[in-house]
């Protein structure tokens, strides 16, 4: 009897399966290197050189759990943070956390709608209030790729996006290398003074994003559906875990470049503290070619994350307060207050960096609920998170909710 054995294909269709079932965390990943990325993170490399290179890797091995729990407690339930948090809240104690999840909203959008216009005003000269219009109509359109062509246009449209930003962020550093030894010396954790833990703080804001925790459970649910099936739903997080690693990784890579760019290119140059300061300082030292990309990188940036970030707002609202507001119409509503701030003549850059320390005191509010969520066997069924995820969600909320802390009490005291 003649036994036939089967061709080795099923590894190969796995991986392109797999591959096939990546896009949302890319979504969720835009939130990690928005403008509010690019003020703190090159304010931190200027100032203090190397030294804060430690906080945003931990802060993106934070983002990487975070967002794969989100991911999960999607496809496990087949709901999205907010709605989950909807159905478990009373009617006052949902309202007031809608209030604080739009705060949080509407600052993440702020922050992208100036850093947008700040690229405009880098790249063609536009005042910053021109800039800002323009940028909220530009995202308008993206807005309405997602509602008239379905999730994956508006995925690739962001996939592209996100390669301009890491092109324009991350050139610079073949131009200039930072040195390695300080780059390497700046992974031992420490701060100098109130004004460090200030920025970390910023910088852990801009970088865990409250925003992208409350989206991607939707995201990853809105594209791949809910199924009744356990095995299918294993399979389904399983993949999602090379989706959330590689997106954040890109993100993370993009926002140290940042820093080390910073820290290499600009320490110790007056006017640096801004991110127009930076641009012409970049294009002082690297040339105008570099300074050019770092501007549109800028732009893409601006305008990928504030679509993300309306996106989300609708998000939010529609879990709890079961109320959908049309993208576009929540788009138009949401570019006021940045609108203003720029019209208003606030320095953009303080603005960026002030929005990501709010972000930052934010986190808790969605990171807690989150963790306890998918450590609920009565919610999560099969896909409760181990003993191990779990410890890691808790010493991450820890360590978030500990540094807001620290940061109030040296500010209250003026301790330097």
């Amino acid at each position: 009897m003649t036994t036939t054995t089967a061709p080795a294909r099923p590894a190969t269709n796995r991986r392109w399966s797999r591959l096939l079932l990546m896009g949302p965390a890319f979504v969720a990943a835009i939130a990690y290197v928005d403008p509010g990325n690019v003020a703190a993170n090159l304010t931190a490399g200027a100032n203090y050189g190397y030294l804060l290179v430690w906080v945003l890797v931990a802060a993106n091995a934070m983002a990487v759990l975070v967002q794969y729990q989100s991911a999960k407690l999607g496809l496990a339930t087949g709901l999205s943070l907010p709605e989950i948090l909807g159905k478990r809240l009373g009617t006052r104690r949902r309202r007031l956390y809608w209030v604080q999840a739009e705060v949080v909203a509407g600052a993440t959008d702020m922050a992208e709608v100036i850093g947008g216009a700040v690229a405009l005003n880098l790249l063609f000269g536009l005042p910053l209030l021109a800039g800002g219009l323009i940028i909220g109509l530009a995202s308008m359109l993206l807005l309405a790729l997602q509602s008239a062509r379905g999730q994956k246009s508006f995925e690739y449209a962001i996939l592209i996006l996100l390669g301009v930003i890491a092109v324009g962020f991350v050139s610079g550093l073949f131009v200039n290398p930072p040195d390695a030894g300080g780059a390497l010396s700046g992974l031992v954790p420490r701060f100098e003074g109130t004004d460090t833990v200030l920025l970390a703080a910023s910088m852990l804001g801009a970088t865990v994003m409250p925003h992208a925790i409350y989206l991607h459970s939707a995201l990853a649910r809105d594209r791949h559906g809910f199924s009744e099936d356990p095995a299918v739903r294993t399979r389904l997080i399983r993949a999602t875990r090379f989706d959330v690693a590689g997106a954040l990784m890109l993100a993370g890579v993009v926002n140290i470049a940042m820093l080390l760019l910073a820290a290499s290119s600009l320490r110790g140059i007056a006017g640096t503290d801004t991110i127009a300061g930076a641009h012409a300082a970049v294009t002082s030292a690297l040339g105008p070619v570099i300074g050019v990309v770092f501007a549109i990188g800028l732009l893409a940036s601006g305008l990928a994350s504030t679509s993300v970030g309306c996106y989300a707002g609708a998000t939010i609202m529609g879990g709890l307060l079961k109320i959908r507001v049309p993208l576009l119409t929540r788009r138009v509503i949401t570019l006021i207050p940045a609108l203003i701030i720029l019209g208003a003549g606030i320095e953009p850059t303080l603005a960026l960096v002030l929005s990501q320390v709010l972000l930052s005191f934010g986190i808790p509010f969605a990171l807690i609920p989150l963790i306890r969520l998918t450590g609920k066997r009565d919610v999560m069924g099969i896909h409760t998170d181990s003993l191990a995820l779990k410890l890691a969600g808790w010493t991450s909320a820890t360590l978030i909710v500990g540094l807001n802390c620290v940061l109030i009490v040296l500010t209250i005291t003026g301790q330097s």
